[in-house]
């Protein structure tokens, strides 16, 4: 069994923000917001999941991702599908997932450039516990005031429709040819499965289930990484302590025990089961 610590990465981002998150020291006065904290693996290696937090204080742009398909068609290794955990969010906070009703792929490039596609996005509430599987196609937007963790495929490929008026680049063809703009599906979400466990997603991609505190063993097969990320409580996995903020990759057999309390994710790729 191997178990990693994986180190954080902090990404400056002008709709990130000053206060994060229990668990993550916040920005020097003298720095920009932060509005990502992803946890790297060590060396070049390229694994099949990134895990990050984002923490927001402004609208994202409206975007979309390739499926692996159009990925390799590109030249790129993968497509990116991607899900969302809720921790925090403020009242009036919401998520673009989708289009309210199907339009055409002009009609999209017309509202991209006119700004009218924030209009005709499907912005729904969250809070905190919520949970959103976005996969490759669908065009979405996170809102203001949200902080989340995000599980997605090892894929940094985003092509921006919109990004209400700030000086970035947009990729209306490379985004408007991968889009599919429709209404949203939620992705089946399994739940509970036992007493102790809960399936939040369960493939194509990936595989993301929730525990609680208490002692669990674990085998994941030959060369299949899992990711465990301690939402809340702490504990240890094969004698490495671990604590909310974390996120520790582990393979082959594991011993994970947790106070009672705590709140774990756990990740792997889609292909594999437990």
């Amino acid at each position: 069994m191997t178990a990693t610590m994986l180190a954080t990465h902090r990404v400056e981002k002008p709709w990130g923000r000053m206060r994060l998150y229990p668990g993550f020291p916040d920005p020097a006065a003298d720095q920009d917001p932060v509005g990502e904290i992803w946890f790297q693996t060590p060396g070049d290696a390229t694994p099949d999941l990134l895990i990050k937090y984002l923490f927001t204080s402004e609208k994202l742009s409206v975007q979309v991702h390739p499926n692996d398909e159009q990925a390799h068609a590109a030249g790129l290794p993968r497509g990116k599908d991607e899900c969302w955990v809720i921790l925090d969010a403020e009242p009036d906070s919401t998520i673009a997932l989708g289009t309210k009703e199907p339009i055409s792929r002009e009609q999209l490039r017309e509202a991209a450039l006119d700004g009218s596609i924030e209009h005709l996005l499907d912005w729904k509430p969250v809070k905190a516990g919520d949970f959103f599987y976005s996969a490759s196609g669908t065009i979405h937007a996170i809102g203001a005031g949200i902080t989340l963790i995000e599980v997605q495929q090892n894929s940094e490929t985003t092509y921006r429709l919109y990004d209400y008026g700030r000086p970035r680049e947009l990729h209306l063809d490379q985004g408007i040819a991968v889009s599919d703009p429709v209404p949203y599906q939620p992705h089946p979400m399994p739940g509970r499965v036992e007493a102790d466990r809960t399936i939040l997603v369960e493939g194509p991609k990936f595989v993301l289930e929730r525990w609680p505190g208490g002692h669990r063993a674990i085998t994941l097969p030959d060369g299949v990484t899992g990711w465990l990320i301690p939402v809340r409580g702490e504990g240890v996995v094969d004698g490495i302590p671990w604590r909310a903020g974390d996120c520790v990759t582990v393979q082959g057999d594991a011993q994970i025990q947790a106070e009672v309390g705590s709140d774990l994710l756990f990740a792997y790729p889609g292909d594999s089961r437990l």
